[in-house]
């Protein structure tokens, strides 16, 4: 398919029907927040990235070999760290096996153009993870409540940033 001519439709389309009402749902939420959205193909189907209004990716849809996954940008976890102590085993899990971010440990490792990862705390454990695998969530019945407060903790603080930042300049 011409990656200039991605449609959101066509994406859906390939979602699980399950699970259309909380993409739809998510995707109503970032885009009415000001999210712009881009749509790419990769290894094993669509990838569709949602950015805010800095231009700072907070969310992808990504296909895996297991189904649909989302990835979120945690950049303001710390903010909302009791909310990670609520997240369901299995997301817990996935977290604890994310790879640790070699730039938060050594700065002159991994890409110089990498953002660097999130450092957290987790179940009483420290946590140095690499961003894009850290939040990283296949979509299921039991995750989607949780992925959905997750995106909406992360996204009202980064409006509040946003705000507090513009009346600042005022």
């Amino acid at each position: 398919m011409d990656k200039k001519n991605l449609k959101f439709e066509d994406f859906l389309m390939d979602v699980d029907p399950a699970y259309h009402e909380f993409v739809m749902r998510t995707h109503d939420l970032l885009i009415e927040n000001g999210c712009s959205i881009k749509m790419d193909i990769a290894k094993n189907g669509y990838l569709v990235s949602y950015s805010d209004r800095n231009k700072r990716v907070i969310l992808n849809f990504v296909f895996r070999k297991s189904g649909l996954v989302t990835r979120i940008y945690g950049d303001a976890v710390n903010r909302y760290n009791n909310f990670l102590e609520t997240l369901p085993g299995e997301m817990v899990k996935a977290i604890e096996k994310a790879p640790v971010c070699k730039r938060l440990i050594d700065n002159t490792k991994c890409n110089s153009r990498c953002r660097m990862g999130y450092e957290f705390i987790l179940k009483g454990a420290h946590h140095q993870k690499c961003q894009y695998n850290c939040f990283m969530f296949p979509v299921n019945d039991e995750n989607i409540p949780f992925i959905s407060a997750f995106l909406t903790n992360e996204l009202n603080l980064r409006m509040e940033d946003r705000a507090r930042l513009r009346s600042s300049c005022d």
